[in-house]
């Protein structure tokens, strides 16, 4: 869990402790599955940052398309505060502004870029600024970078696994969530307490 927690590779773990690798992975699986278990939904607030982005496969997909067998990922960052993202099955308007309204209170400024599914967000009760990616990444206070920071910071985390089959993905996405919303704390002390507790199958 120590080494886990610097983020050494699970090959490397386990040739350093002399375990089998499948027995090295299921044990860090447990941990991975406590931090899911223990997540506390977080509702945002003031001013919030929306995006998605694209994990896998081996094509680039457009943007609102999941092409080349993508997962697609909601975020949701309070500056200033935590990041969320959720796996969803598409980046419609439907499915990204019901993910909104339950996470990000009423009343908050919304920046996102300008695509279409985020039109309606006026109409849901937030002040919507939009920024036009194709002119520039920020203007003054609108802009998108605390989200793309984390996209990058959970992309070059997660290439480090050589690839992350669909089924674990979820465990993957949400270890980087965690890492990033205590990366100013010891996640070790973090994550000895949550092994501690009975941990239910989430996955």
């Amino acid at each position: 869990m120590k080494l886990f927690s610097l983020e050494i590779s699970t090959r490397k773990i386990a040739k350093e402790l002399e375990l089998n690798y499948q027995t090295t992975l299921n044990a860090i699986d447990v941990v991975r599955k406590s931090i899911i278990a223990h997540g506390k939904e977080h509702v945002a607030s003031g001013n919030v940052e929306l995006d998605e982005a694209y994990f896998g496969g081996k094509r680039k997909g457009n943007r609102g398309r999941g092409a080349g067998g993508k997962v697609p990922v909601f975020g949701i960052l309070e500056r200033n505060g935590k990041v969320s993202v959720n796996i969803v099955p598409d980046v419609s308007g439907e499915t990204l502004l019901s993910l909104t309204v339950k996470k990000v209170k009423r009343g908050s400024i919304v920046y996102t870029d300008k695509w279409k599914s985020y039109d309606a967000l006026m109409f849901c009760g937030y002040k919507h600024l939009k920024l036009d990616h194709d002119r520039r990444f920020s203007r003054g206070k609108v802009h998108i970078n605390g989200l793309e920071g984390f996209w990058s910071y959970a992309k070059e985390r997660l290439a480090k696994h050589h690839g992350v089959s669909p089924k674990k993905f979820p465990l993957y996405i949400k270890e980087q969530e965690f890492r990033y919303n205590n990366k100013d704390k010891d996640i070790f002390e973090i994550l000895l307490n949550y092994v501690t507790d009975l941990v239910p199958k989430v996955v």
